[in-house]
C-alpha cells in the first residue's frame, strides 16, 4: 500500500479540536467554511497520493543530475508534477490575495502541506522555499519588489531559494565574506560562494530569485552588518518577465544520505546583479522572518516522513506473517500470525500513532495561533499568538524531527530485514527525515533558542500565558470523569516543566553551562507538555462525540491511543526532568584530551 493522506484526521482537528468555524469573522477564515475546507484536503490528498507518491523513490533513486553549463534538470517527472502543482494553484493557497493568493488560513494550508511532504519531501521542498522566500519580501520590500516578486512567486510561476551558509560559515552567520558594492544605479554587485543550497538551480521554474545575505563594504563586523538582496537568476525585464542572465551560477550538487530530488546547489555570486531588501544592516531580522517560517515547515517535514513510514510499518506488520501469538493463534487457518499480534511490534506502532495523532494538533494548533496573530482583533489574541509563535517555533521544529527520526528507525524496525533492503520504503523515510534535525538550525541550536532567548523574552510572558491556559483547562476539566486521566496527565507534566523552568532560572544565571547542558532535555520536556495539552483537547472532542451518540470507532480509538501516550509515552517527562537539574558538572569535567 502507497501512502494514504489523512484527512480524516485533519478534518478531525479542524472542525472537532480547533474548531475553526468559530473564526468565520476573520479574514482568510470567511472564505473557508468546512465543506469548501473539505473538498480542498480531498483535492489535495489526490494529487499528494496519485501524483507525487509514485515520484518519490524516483527522486530518491535517481535524483537531480547537474550538467556541464551549470544548469540542473530534475528527477524524471518532476517537471510535469510541477507544472499540475501549479496549474493547481496549490502554491498560492496561503497566499495574500492581493498578490494574487488565495488568502487562506496558514492551518489549511499546513494540513495540505502535510500530505505533499509526507508522498513527496524532495517535491514539496520546492514551492516550500519558494513560499519562504515570498515571505521574507512580503514582510520587508519595498512596494515596487512585492509587485513585482510576488505574484510570481504565490503562483510558483517563480521559485526562491535563501542563501545563507557559506564553506566557512554555518550557524555563525556572523562569519560572511559575501560582499555587495553598490552600484550607480541603486542596485548592488553581489560576490560570494554559497553552500547547502536547496532549490539553487533547477528546471521547474521559469525564474529562480535568490535572497542572499551579503555584507556592504564598510558595514559593521559580525551579524550587525549583514544586509539581504534579492539575486534573480534572471534579470527581470522592463515588462516583469525573465531577461538577461544574471551573474549568479551553480557550481555542483551535493551527494547526500537523502532527499536526492531535492537539488542542493554550490551557488557562485560573481559580480551577480542585486537589489536590497529592507535596510542596510537589517538583513538577518528579515532572514529569520523567513527562517522561522522554514522551521515551523521544517517541523511539519519531521512529522510527515513519520507519519509515512509509520503507514508502511503498519501495512507491512498486518500482512508480514511470522510467529505465533504467545496468547494462541490469531491466524489459525494460515502458517503463521501476522507479526502485529506481537506487543513489541504493537509497542513501536503505537509509540508512533500516540506522537503523530496529537503533533498534527500541536503543529495545527500553533498554526492557527499564527493566522489569529495576523486577523483577530483583539489586541491581546494578537499578541498572545505572536508570543506562541515565537516561543514554540524551535519545539516543534526541534520536537517533532528528532520524534518523526526515531518514528522512521522504529518503521524500518517493523520491516526487519526487508526494511534494510531499497525493496521497501522504510530506508528512504529514514534517510530523507535525517536531514530535518540537522537544517533550518541543528536541533541543539533550537534548545539554545528556546532556554536563551524565547523563555526570558518579555518577562516571560509567553511561557507563562502557555502555562497558565494549561491551568484553566485542567480546572474546567479535571472534574470529568472520562477526561480526568488527561487532566490528571497535564496537570503532572505541567508541574515538571514549571519546575524545570524554576531550575534553570536559578541555575542558569550564576552557570550559563547549566542551562546549556539542560536545554536538549527542556525542549523535550516542553514538547512533550504540549502533547499532553493536546491529548486532552482530543480526548474532550472525541469524548464529546460519543457522548452524543456517534458510535464511529474513529473516536473510541482516539482515547485508546491518548490513553496509550499517558501511560508509555509521558513518563518520559520525568527522565527529561532529571537530566535538566543534574546540571553540567560531569558533562563540562573530562579535559579535552581525553576526548
Amino acid at each position: 500500500m502507497s501512502y494514504q493522506p489523512p484527512v480524516r484526521e485533519h478534518l478531525f482537528l479542524l472542525r472537532d479540536v480547533l474548531q475553526i468555524e468559530k473564526y468565520a469573522n476573520l479574514p482568510g477564515f470567511a472564505d473557508a467554511p468546512l465543506d469548501l475546507v473539505e473538498q480542498i484536503l480531498t483535492e489535495a490528498a489526490k494529487f499528494s497520493a496519485e501524483v507525487l507518491a509514485p515520484l518519490n523513490s524516483v527522486g530518491d533513486k535517481i535524483g537531480c543530475t547537474w550538467n556541464a553549463d551549470g544548469s540542473v534538470t530534475t528527477a524524471p517527472g518532476f517537471k510535469e508534477a510541477y507544472k499540475q502543482f501549479v496549474e493547481g494553484g496549490w502554491p498560492a493557497l496561503g497566499a495574500d490575495p492581493q498578490y494574487g493568493g488565495q488568502g487562506l488560513p496558514a492551518v489549511i494550508a499546513m494540513a495540505s502541506s502535510e500530505m505533499s511532504s509526507s508522498a513527496n519531501m524532495s517535491f514539496s521542498m520546492y514551492p516550500g522555499l519558494t513560499h519562504g522566500a515570498y515571505t521574507a519580501i512580503h514582510h520587508g520590500g519595498s512596494d515596487a519588489q512585492k509587485q513585482l516578486y510576488l505574484p510570481k512567486l504565490a503562483s510558483g510561476q517563480w521559485g526562491g531559494t535563501m542563501n545563507l551558509t557559506e564553506p566557512q560559515c554555518g550557524t555563525d552567520l556572523g562569519l560572511i565574506r559575501t560582499k555587495a558594492t553598490p552600484a550607480a544605479d541603486g542596485s548592488y554587485r553581489v560576490t560570494g560562494q554559497k553552500i547547502w543550497i536547496s532549490s539553487g538551480e533547477h528546471d521547474l521554474a521559469e525564474n529562480i530569485i535568490h535572497l542572499v545575505l551579503a555584507r556592504i563594504e564598510g558595514a559593521p563586523a559580525g551579524t550587525r552588518g549583514i544586509s539581504l538582496f534579492i539575486v534573480p537568476k534572471f534579470l527581470p525585464d522592463a515588462e516583469g518577465k525573465p531577461g538577461q542572465r544574471n551573474s549568479v551560477h551553480c557550481l555542483g550538487l551535493e551527494e547526500k544520505m537523502g532527499i536526492h530530488g531535492s537539488a542542493t546547489c554550490v551557488m557562485s555570486h560573481e559580480e551577480a546583479v542585486g537589489w536590497l531588501v529592507g535596510e542596510e544592516n537589517r538583513g538577518l531580522a528579515l532572514m529569520f522572518v523567513m527562517m522561522n517560517e522554514e522551521r515551523l515547515g521544517v517541523g511539519m517535514q519531521g512529522l510527515a516522513q513519520g507519519e509515512a513510514a509509520y503507514q508502511a510499518a503498519a501495512q507491512f506488520a498486518k500482512e508480514r506473517l511470522q510467529g505465533r501469538s504467545l496468547t494462541g493463534p490469531k491466524n489459525p487457518d494460515g502458517p503463521a500470525d501476522p507479526i502485529l499480534v506481537h506487543p513489541d511490534v504493537r509497542r513501536m506502532l503505537m509509540d508512533a500513532k500516540a506522537v503523530l495523532e496529537a503533533g498534527r494538533a500541536f503543529l495545527f494548533w500553533t498554526a492557527l495561533h499564527g493566522d489569529l496573530a495576523q486577523s483577530d482583533p483583539d489586541d491581546g489574541v494578537r499578541q498572545k499568538g505572536e508570543d506562541y509563535m515565537a516561543l514554540l517555533t524551535p519545539v516543534l521544529k526541534a520536537f517533532f524531527t528528532e520524534r518523526g527520526f526515531q518514528i522512521a528507525s522504529d518503521a524500518m524496525q517493523v520491516h526487519g530485514g526487508s526494511g534494510f533492503t531499497e525493496h521497501f520504503p522504510a530506508s528512504q523515510y529514514l534517510r530523507d527525515s535525517r536531514i530535518t534535525m540537522i537544517y533550518e538550525g541543528t536541533n541543539g541550536v533550537q534548545a539554545l533558542d528556546l532556554v536563551g532567548r524565547k523563555l526570558p523574552a518579555n518577562g516571560g510572558r509567553a511561557v507563562s500565558a502557555f502555562m497558565a491556559e494549561i491551568d484553566a483547562w485542567v480546572d474546567a476539566n479535571g472534574g470529568d470523569a472520562a477526561l480526568r486521566p488527561f487532566a490528571d496527565g497535564l496537570a503532572l507534566v505541567r508541574g515538571q516543566l514549571q519546575e524545570a523552568t524554576m531550575w534553570l532560572m536559578q541555575n542558569g544565571f550564576s552557570n550559563p553551562d547549566n542551562a546549556i547542558a539542560g536545554s536538549a532535555d527542556y525542549l523535550r520536556l516542553f514538547g512533550l507538555t504540549g502533547l499532553a495539552y493536546m491529548w486532552a483537547l482530543i480526548a474532550k472532542a472525541a469524548s464529546a462525540r460519543i457522548a452524543g451518540g456517534d458510535a464511529d470507532p474513529f473516536y473510541a480509538n482516539k482515547l485508546v491511543v491518548g490513553r496509550y501516550f499517558l501511560e508509555r509515552v509521558l513518563p518520559d517527562a520525568g527522565a527529561a526532568l532529571a537530566k535538566v537539574k543534574a546540571g553540567a558538572a560531569t558533562m563540562m569535567a573530562l579535559p579535552a584530551e581525553a576526548f
